[in-house]
């Protein structure tokens, strides 16, 4: 009787005007309890966690360097000022996923890529650093769901957690991190640039094996049967002292430091390799120096052909890498190293961890303190009293420069790929 007696009593009747209203607040109302959920929590983690990323600040500018064992680090946060209460919301809501909140254009990698290697039917995939990782690992899920055995290598070009974005977004760091563990387990295998960014890794992601390293190394074998001359180019006879810096130009790569250098090097020319002459950052470069009045003594070149940069820059008497300190610049060998060490250059680099350990190692140059102008001018100046000390580095039995080629650095690939791609008995 109760069952029934329940369906007897008189419900209230909803009129339209009463359903309108109903349909048009509760979802505002929802939406109003969410927002104030969302104030109130951020409300109580921004102090700390501006208390927490000032110390991760000074953590990473330690003598630690980079990987510095704070707690931000040990635990996977960025270490720095680059997270904010949204994107620690959502890290604490999805974990290494919330990528798809934080950085959502990391899609349109897959939207691009995704189709043309699922059309390739690769056997093996080569990965290049973070962003396409994700892509790569989804491809092979797919292909293995279809029933091929797809291996994949992932190619670490650089230590995320020391990465500097491109535009100033609190949110693209930890989001990429969190996308890069996600899909790391994925890699058959990982290859790097240095020795002491394998260990990082190993360290960061718990690797099962110690990533391969391949160098940024030049081809050494090359078709080109001449190369325009840097010395000719900037009008200078044989006997001026010219140093070079070759390749990207930005603030943090220490050309500034080398123009506060000139004044105290008289009779000394710079040439500029760039990619574009006429860019923003080159220009303020070159009205810094006539501000120094050595504007004349510093020369804008394009680039040229790769396989005619060895000897192009073979006339010079220096090659420059005035790197300010920053994590992945102390993990790095970069290009040029390697780019002015075929051309048999003494090299003049800042006291970036790997660089300067490599160069102090091989005899082959000279270390200086970064953004040290005066240091800068003391480092040239004992290299051009004997280049010939420096240039015997790259002579000899013990000569770095035949594991310095692409050539030897393709073989290394190639036996991880014959060894990835062997089926097991």
């Amino acid at each position: 009787m109760a069952r029934h007696a329940d369906r007897l009593r008189p419900r209230r009747r909803r009129t339209p005007l009463a359903a309108r209203r109903r349909r048009g607040t509760r979802p505002a109302a929802r939406r109003r309890c969410r927002l104030g959920r969302w104030r109130w929590f951020a409300r109580r983690l921004r102090p700390a966690w501006r208390v927490r990323s000032a110390r991760c600040v000074r953590a990473a500018g330690s003598a630690g360097g980079p990987g510095a064992d704070c707690r931000c680090t040990r635990r996977g946060w960025p270490a720095g000022p680059s997270s904010t209460p949204r994107s620690v919301f959502w890290r604490a809501r999805l974990r290494d996923g919330a990528w798809r909140r934080l950085e959502p254009g990391l899609w349109d990698y897959e939207r691009v890529a995704g189709p043309v290697v699922d059309d390739l039917r690769p056997d093996l995939i080569h990965a290049h650093d973070f962003r396409m990782l994700g892509v790569a690992a989804r491809a092979v899920d797919r292909a293995r769901a279809a029933g091929r055995d797809v291996k994949l290598v992932w190619d670490a070009h650089e230590w995320l957690p020391g990465a500097r974005p491109r535009r100033d977004n609190a949110r693209w760091l930890p989001a990429h991190l969190g996308y890069v563990r996600e899909y790391v387990g994925h890699a058959d295998a990982v290859v790097t640039v240095s020795d002491t960014l394998a260990d990082l890794l190993v360290r960061d992601h718990a690797l099962p094996e110690r990533p391969t390293v391949i160098l940024n190394a030049p081809i050494a074998a090359t078709t080109e049967t001449s190369a325009p001359d840097l010395r000719k180019r900037c009008g200078l006879p044989p006997d001026t002292p010219l140093l070079v810096y070759s390749g990207a130009m930005a603030v943090q790569r220490g050309v500034d430091t080398v123009v506060e250098a000139l004044p105290l090097l008289p009779g000394a020319h710079l040439a500029l390799v760039v990619a574009d002459p006429a860019a923003a950052y080159v220009r303020q470069v070159v009205a810094r120096a006539a501000r120094h009045g050595v504007g004349d003594r510093v020369h804008v070149l394009p680039y040229v052909p790769h396989r005619q940069l060895v000897a192009f820059l073979a006339t010079a008497d220096i090659g420059l890498i005035p790197l300010h300190h920053w994590p992945n610049h102390e993990i790095a060998l970069i290009t040029k190293f390697f780019e002015y060490a075929h051309a048999r250059l003494p090299i003049v680099v800042s006291d970036v961890r790997t660089m300067a350990e490599t160069v102090r190692a091989t005899g082959q140059g000279e270390v200086f303190r970064a953004r040290d102008a005066a240091d800068l001018a003391r480092a040239v100046r004992a290299v051009l009293a004997d280049p010939a000390r420096y240039r015997a580095a790259y002579e000899g039995e013990d000569s770095p420069l035949p594991g310095w080629t692409w050539e030897a650095q393709a073989e290394r690939l190639d036996v991880l790929y014959r060894r990835l791609l062997t089926p097991i008995r």
